[in-house]
């Protein structure tokens, strides 16, 4: 598998653990910031993505749809 897809995968993985953090969303201002932090890594890492890359993960990146670009991953392209 491309490295690209690789750390995108990572990115969006770590992104789920940050929503799910709850100690980390007792100080908002710090839950932002990481949370703004792993959206611009996902951003670099879209732009990085080898052309072509498949319409439906092009798709929900565009979107943000990243639970939907995470399981696309894990589901098919990973394979």
């Amino acid at each position: 598998m491309e490295k690209a897809i690789v750390d995108l995968k990572e990115a969006l993985r770590e992104r789920l653990a940050i929503i799910g953090d709850e100690k980390s969303r007792r100080n908002a201002d710090t839950h932002i910031a990481r949370l703004r932090a792993v959206s611009e890594k996902i951003e670099k890492l879209q732009a990085a993505l080898p052309q072509p890359t498949d319409p439906r993960l092009a798709h929900y990146l565009h979107r943000k749809s990243y639970d939907k670009a995470l399981e696309l991953i894990e589901n098919t392209i990973q394979q």
